[in-house]
């Protein structure tokens, strides 16, 4: 072989490696960026603002929310939810104002959650939209039933008001729970300013690792 030949062959071979370079960094380039239509993550996003707060959210029924007692309702028309652009959702409607049911217990929307036994729940998304801020989803709660069947420990208590009117989705402050150690029971609590007023919940997710 020529010693023209070979300096021939170490440019191929720099050119090679080099357009290998630039391929494999593309690709990563791929990877970081959200899909289309997903913005990319906000510096007072969940990672921001918990720390601990798992990447990847598990959405559940949210439609299986029952209302915690006779002075809420719910309602779930196709057609449209009659707020906002109208996409369905659970709307949750109320015949009397505040956060606290006439018995005195809070005024929730509530349901248990089915999850695999080795999921660790680092906290709670929500996606919704309001007729008026003044009635808002005012806390996220996550408790955990006992062995024996007697009580629940709550594991997570976010008292944020939520008064963006929306659409919009928002995540909790983070937590730490182990579905093996028991059922969890997830409650939404609502605070009506006027029982014209109404909140839809569009979306309702885990965070979870």
């Amino acid at each position: 072989m020529t010693a023209r030949t070979s300096q021939s062959l170490a440019v191929i071979a720099s050119r090679i490696a080099l357009a290998l370079g630039v391929a494999c960094l593309a690709s990563l380039d791929v990877l970081a960026a959200p899909p289309p239509g997903v913005p990319p993550p906000q510096a007072g996003g969940p990672v921001a603002r918990g720390g601990g707060v798992g990447p990847h959210v598990g959405w559940v029924n949210h439609f299986a929310l029952l209302p915690g007692g006779a002075e809420v309702t719910t309602t779930a028309d196709s057609t449209s939810s009659g707020i906002g652009g109208g996409l369905t959702g659970l709307v949750i409607h109320s015949s009397t104002i505040g956060e606290t049911f006439a018995d005195g217990g809070n005024k929730v929307v509530h349901m248990a959650l089915d999850l695999p036994k080795n999921t660790i729940v680092t906290g709670v998304r929500v996606c919704y939209e309001l007729t008026d801020t003044a009635t808002h989803i005012s806390q996220i709660r996550l408790a955990q039933v006992q062995d024996p069947p007697s009580s629940a420990i709550v594991k997570l208590d976010d008292g944020t008001d939520l008064v963006d009117p929306g659409p919009v989705c928002v995540d909790s402050a983070p937590t730490f729970i182990k579905s093996a150690d028991g059922s969890l029971l997830l409650s939404l609590r609502v605070n009506f300013a006027d029982t014209e007023d109404a909140i839809v919940v569009r979306a309702l997710g885990l965070r979870v690792k």
